[in-house]
């Protein structure tokens, strides 16, 4: 670059800067912006963006479960079940986490660790809707279609408008027109 096109260059950076400076200068007072001790705010009422901590209620099996879940819900079952080990391990009652724990069981064919999973999620909330769907699920992928009716049934008389039900009903009936064969020797 040659002097003539530096000066230039040079000129316009210097004319742009007096120009934002005037700008800022229209648009606050300028003696608050020399100033900053100088400047008061005008009185406007505040809005609380963070809850008060001793309203929010923190689990320390949130995040475990957060990611069991997403696991689960990518078929990433054994993934998923370390994570729902992880919160039962953090936090005992915690139902959700024993449900996703039993579920990630179930579809790892560990059906002994899943019945001690529904087990304890039992204990701690009865039988619920939900826990008895699962339960009917699981015997339905062990193959005891007997006692899957029998859960699913459970689980319907206490939500008859309950889809998922319905459609695992649906699914075990179709499951049970297969036929059995005994292996062979």
């Amino acid at each position: 670059m040659n002097r003539f096109t530096t000066f230039v260059v040079l000129g316009c950076v210097a004319v742009a800067s007096a120009g934002c400076q005037e700008t800022v200068c229209a648009s606050v007072d300028c003696k608050t912006w020399l100033d900053p001790a100088a400047a008061t705010l005008p009185d406007v009422p505040t809005t609380a963006t963070v809850e008060d901590p001793a309203e929010v209620k923190y689990y320390p099996s949130d995040e475990p479960v957060k990611l069991g879940m997403e696991h689960f819900g990518r078929g990433n079952y054994g993934i998923a079940e370390r994570y729902f080990r992880d919160a039962v391990e953090k936090a005992p009652r915690d139902v959700t986490a024993w449900i996703g724990l039993a579920a990630s069981y179930d579809r790892l064919r560990r059906f002994d660790l899943a019945d001690t999973a529904y087990a304890q999620a039992i204990r701690l909330r009865g039988e619920s809707v939900q826990i008895l769907n699962n339960l009917g699920y699981s015997y339905m992928l062990r193959g005891d279609l007997q006692r899957a009716r029998e859960k699913f049934m459970k689980a319907y008389k206490l939500d008859p408008g309950n889809r998922t039900i319905a459609n695992n009903l649906h699914l075990l009936d179709s499951s049970s027109q297969f036929i059995r064969r005994t292996p062979e020797l």
